[in-house]
């Protein structure tokens, strides 16, 4: 998608070097080898087992580098009746129960991004980063294994509890679970906002200001988001006769006026052009790709980006890497 290019390969590889070995020959072990002996950290997510058998297992490495930190990701970690399956992120979604709760009521949906992947990753990156804190402290290294799935359930904690005490989360698309009015609703001009009211003070301000019926603050059906929740579709229903009244702009400013929380339903044409959007260019291999920047931001110090490379770019040779 990106002349050419992998739209994850330039997301994820800037500034990186790039060196193809074959860990099957003398010399791609030779290489691998070499870089270890000046490696802080390793991460590999081969199949449970395939370093060990190539001579580079986490024990053995433990032993011979011991300030390394070694990071191994997994699907279903490297004990138990799923250890062998293979594991994407589609499939982690569907199996940790993610898919259940996403989506509108008639069925489950994907997360639109590869959410298992990059939770993973964030995972992993926090947990490397722990060790190496720690080793500056102990001077050890460590073994750390991620598994995609513990990573996936460890999220879902939330809706695993209310399933577990006796309330289990249904799809309800745009809406929340347990808070009334917040959800998506359709202007005269057809434009879609999504509302969120998250205090009984924000309610009575919303009936005064934006729904301009004062009356709703104390009506029994109204008068708490348990009794909102409760009644739903009234909710909704009171709530959307007035912005189906009112134009994007009406509704946007009322909502202003109400000091009331509320977004847009964009999709990427308008992320693309949002006013927030903040970008970094970087070069590849088919010319400059500008795309967002990461999230931190540091003051006082500027950052700058490595390009991306091209498969292999810099071989195996010391030479070639420095």
């Amino acid at each position: 998608a990106v002349s050419g290019q992998s739209s994850y390969f330039v997301w994820l590889n800037r500034g990186k070097e790039s060196v193809a070995l074959d860990l099957t020959t003398a010399d791609g072990k030779a290489a691998l080898q070499a870089l270890l002996d000046e490696a802080d950290v390793l991460v590999q997510n081969l199949k449970p087992g395939s370093l060990e058998r190539l001579g580079f297992g986490p024990e053995s490495l433990r032993k011979s580098h011991p300030r390394l930190v070694i990071c191994s990701i997994s699907g279903y970690g490297e004990t138990g009746p799923f250890a062998d399956r293979k594991a994407y992120d589609l499939l982690i979604q569907a199996e940790s129960g993610l898919c259940s709760i996403t989506g509108g009521p008639s069925e489950p949906a994907r997360v639109g991004i590869s959410i298992v992947d990059v939770s993973t990753g964030a995972t992993a990156h926090a947990a490397i980063l722990e060790a190496l804190i720690a080793r500056g402290v102990t001077g050890d290294g460590a073994d750390i294994r991620v598994s995609m799935f513990d990573v996936m359930a460890d999220w879902l904690t939330v809706p695993l509890l209310q399933h577990e005490g006796g309330k289990p989360p249904k799809r309800i698309g745009m809406a929340h679970p347990s808070i009334a009015p917040y959800g998506v609703f359709a202007t005269k001009d057809g434009k879609p906002l999504l509302i969120s009211i998250q205090s009984e003070r924000e309610w009575k301000k919303f009936c005064i200001t934006f729904l301009r019926n004062p009356d709703a603050i104390t009506d029994p059906t109204y008068a708490s988001n348990v009794a909102r929740v409760k009644n739903r579709a009234a909710t909704d229903d009171l709530v959307g006769s007035v912005f189906a009244s009112l134009s994007e702009a009406e509704a946007r400013e009322r909502l202003t006026d109400a000091d009331i929380a509320f977004a847009g339903v964009n999709d990427m044409g308008d992320l693309s052009q949002h006013p927030h959007l903040r970008r970094v260019t970087v070069e590849t291999e088919a010319g400059p790709v500008s795309y967002p920047a990461p999230g931190p931001i540091f003051i006082g110090a500027e950052r700058h980006y490595g390009a991306v490379p091209a498969l292999d770019e810099h071989e195996a040779s010391p030479s070639k890497r420095g």
